[in-house]
């Protein structure tokens, strides 16, 4: 057993295809040290394979780059010039294409050039880890290991780890830990089987709705309309995913479980159905050959008929009964009326739930240590609300086993393999509870990890029946929760539709900040779940325009102002836990908290100009000031280059596509503190709180004597704008809104240089925002963003 501590510090990347680039990619997210490596070009630049991989990383879409910048910091390498470069690395992951043999050359090729306390990981989708390790030498194997990241890398939270029988499980320990904090992944150590856990129960899903779309007789868009949202999947449900994956790719999946599977009761089941093989003999592909099962013609997604075999306009829809049947809340009522009803599309769903659970449940034992790693697999991996076992629990494990039981003895599932016995031994309930979850081998529940990577995650993802303890409340409104967890932080969390700021959470707000100077050494705003915050609630606002009470709006902008100065001038440091969205007011907040700790999948702007209105809680000033700090920085000291910057980003509604690039755009400062991992958010908040208020943290000095860019900076800015409307890029309502930022962050209608305060700035944001507010064609855009939640361009 080793005992050398991992850590890593540079990583290889081996393979510069799909998977390889986009890895080593998210790890330069993550400011780790990569090379990726690939076989030289055959002309030209040795590295122009890697380089050419890297190029392509901008296109993609969503983009594996949380800046575009990250792409420079990959270095690019080949095998026959740069294998020596391997000895500078902690660990090495190989991610070339899915062949045992191209794999063993590899390894063999790379071994003479590692270091002894390398380790060495494998991307594979699923071949066998202690196969993959015959091809090293026996010494390697403690610290060789599978690390199967999911489609796209960035994005996706599942990362399953497969140790081979010789791993050190100290190695496992560690790698987890990185995993988890550094690159922000949900880790599930899965057993060394064909597929692992999530391709193996995910794949089997769509095996078992291809073969139930043709039993049923349903077409593709009505099993998709069926299988995603509307039973807590993503959008691409079942083939519209199988489009976006490639139906070749599709193809050569379920040939694998084939030959891999040859014992598996239901490899049957695992062949090809004819139309996908006549898809991919005409080049239908999917997504990447512009035709699959879908196709998009104009604006408009045209659907496979396999009758005509021609594409044709979607037309499926959900059945009234199964709507119905949606409805109903209650899990255990819902699936009753599922398997009661004689709508065949009814009858489709319970049939896919059924044998999913079936198949599920045979195989738990095989494929994972206990029940929580399949449902984590399957929710982190393919995007689904519930996990398998989890829905079954919901739906009342009893009657549903019972009626798995009945439907095998009658010959209605897929096959007749039977039950585990431990599905109905006892008086089972269900596979999840508050103390663990099922683990078939030694028939115990077992807890989560304990690993001190764990500690981070006050908040880990619940399963169901779990309960995470709610910390001990301070006060609690309607629209919000002040709580704490027993410590010194005061934590506030708000309650309204998509965390949306309204006058309740003001007030939440305020109270919140006596109560943490009073009592507490900080105070951590954070919520539950996402997002962050969508913004100040408009209805509000909208109320006192149709009523003509102006003075009213007037006074609820201010007392927004005066809130988002609380949060400054707190003499307890005030940090923002942002994940998600942080719109509007949320940004605002953020901007005003002494630091912020966001994910790095937060999304974070000033999104005021799509309603017509302009950022009035704070945000233009602190804008303004944060531009007047960076001019004073540098060697010009003119503020009005770092005015421009921020004037587009907020002109233009620009919401970041990352915390990362937040940080670029000038919305989160470079102090503020990017988390990858959102289930440690509330962790890192509270520990920059404590570290703050160790250091004697005091709030920053008011801003007396700000020296702003004037009329002369409100002018240039406005000749942008009429450039953009000439060039019809903004309407004429556009470039009212945007002239009235330009006059606010530029400090209104003074001489250049003229010094100013923070109240200065905030009388003009209240100023425009009010008179934009009363215009017909800013309140059109309100209207219609509340009535169906999409900006308007008027």
């Amino acid at each position: 057993m080793s005992d050398i501590n991992l850590r890593v510090r540079r990583v290889a990347v081996l393979g510069a295809g799909v998977m390889g680039a986009q890895i080593a990619a998210h790890l330069a997210n993550a400011s780790v040290e990569v090379i990726l490596f690939d076989l030289p070009a055959k002309e030209g630049d040795p590295n122009g394979v890697v380089q050419k991989a890297l190029a392509n990383l901008s296109k993609l879409s969503p983009s594996p780059l949380a800046t575009k910048g990250k792409a420079a910091e990959i270095q690019a390498a080949n095998y026959e010039q740069h294998l020596p470069l391997l000895k500078h690395c902690d660990l090495v992951i190989e991610a070339i294409a899915e062949r045992m043999d191209w794999k063993h050359d590899l390894y063999r090729k790379i071994v003479p050039h590692l270091r002894d306390d390398v380790v060495l990981a494998t991307n594979t989708s699923g071949l066998s880890i202690n196969a993959l390790a015959e091809a090293l030498p026996p010494e390697r194997h403690e610290r060789f290991l599978g690390v199967h990241f999911f489609n796209p890398p960035r994005y996706m939270h599942l990362c399953e780890l497969i140790p081979i029988r010789r791993t050190d499980p100290r190695i496992v320990e560690e790698l987890e830990a990185f995993l988890t904090t550094v690159l922000g992944k949900g880790v599930v150590r899965a057993k060394d089987t064909p597929n692992f856990i999530g391709n193996r129960i995910g794949v089997f899903s769509m095996l078992s709705v291809m073969h139930h779309t043709k039993r049923f007789s349903l077409s593709f868009d009505v099993v998709d309309a069926l299988t995603g949202p509307a039973i807590g999947r993503p959008k691409s449900a079942t083939y519209r995913t199988a489009d976006v994956v490639g139906l070749d790719t599709m193809a050569h999946v379920i040939k694998t479980m084939a030959d891999t599977l040859p014992n598996d009761p239901w490899k049957e089941f695992f062949v090809a159905p004819d139309w996908l093989k006549g898809l991919i003999e005409k080049g239908a592909l999917g997504q990447k050959a512009k035709a699959g099962i879908y196709m998009k013609q104009d604006k408009d997604i045209l659907v496979l008929d396999l009758a005509t075999q021609t594409y044709k306009p979607q037309t499926g829809k959900v059945s009234p009964d199964v709507e119905a049947a949606l409805r109903i809340k209650n899990p255990a009522e819902r699936f009753q009326a599922l398997r009661a009803s004689a709508d065949p599309q009814a009858q489709f769903l319970w049939a896919c739930f059924r044998d999913l659970f079936h198949y599920t449940a045979y195989h738990l034992e095989e494929i994972a240590d206990n029940a929580r790693d399949v449902d984590f697999a399957i929710r982190w991996g393919y995007g689904w609300m519930h996990g398998p076992f989890e829905t079954w629990q919901a739906a009342g494990w009893k009657t549903i086993a019972a009626a798995i039981t009945a439907e095998i003895a009658a010959g209605e599932t897929m096959v007749d393999a039977p039950l585990p016995k431990w599905v109905t031994d006892g008086n089972r309930a269900g596979v999840h509870a508050a103390h663990g979850s099922f683990a078939p081998r030694d028939n115990t529940f077992r807890s989560r990890s304990k690993a001190p990577v764990y500690k981070r995650q006050l908040f880990p993802d619940p399963l169901i029946g779990e309960l995470p303890h709610p910390g001990e409340t301070v006060f609690e409104t309607p629209d919000a929760r002040c709580w704490h967890q027993g410590d010194d932080i005061a934590i506030l969390s708000f309650k309204t539709k998509m965390n949306t700021v309204s006058a309740g959470v003001l007030d939440a707000v305020n109270r919140a900040v006596d109560e943490a100077e009073r009592r507490f050494k900080g105070l951590v705003i954070w919520q539950h779940g996402e997002p962050f915050s969508a913004g100040a609630d408009l209805t509000g606002a909208m109320a006192a325009l149709q009523a003509n009470k102006i003075a009213d709006l007037e006074a609820m902008v201010d007392r927004f102002q005066q809130t988002s100065m609380r949060i400054k001038y707190s003499l307890v440091p005030v940090v923002a836990a942002v994940r998600g969205m942080a719109l509007g007011g949320g940004c605002e907040f953020q901007m005003h908290s002494a630091r912020t700790v966001a994910a790095l999948e937060s999304y974070i702007g000033l999104v005021e100009a799509g309603v017509g209105l302009l950022p009035a809680g704070g945000g233009l000033k602190e804008l303004a000031l944060r531009a007047n700090a960076a001019a004073q920085a540098s060697s010009s000291g003119d503020v009005f280059p770092f005015l421009q910057k921020v004037f587009q980003t907020v002109a233009m509604a620009t919401v970041s596509g990352s915390a990362l690039e937040a940080k670029e755009l000038g919305l989160l400062r470079q102090s503020d503190v990017v988390v990858f991992n959102p289930h440690e958010l509330l962790y890192v908040a509270k520990s920059e709180a404590k570290a703050l208020a160790e250091t004697g943290y005091r709030p920053p000095a008011t801003a007396r004597a700000v020296p702003v860019a004037g009329d002369v900076g409100t002018a240039t800015l406005k000749m942008m704008l009429v450039n953009m409307l000439e060039g019809r890029f903004v309407s004429p309502h556009d470039m009212e809104i945007g002239s009235r930022i330009a006059d606010t962050l530029c400090g209104g209608d003074i001489e250049r240089g003229q010094t100013v305060d923070e109240q200065w700035f905030l009388d003009l944001e209240l100023k425009h925002f009010v008179a934009l507010a009363q215009m017909a064609k800013t309140q059109e855009r309100i209207q219609h963003t509340l009535t169906t939640g999409k900006p308007l361009r008027n």
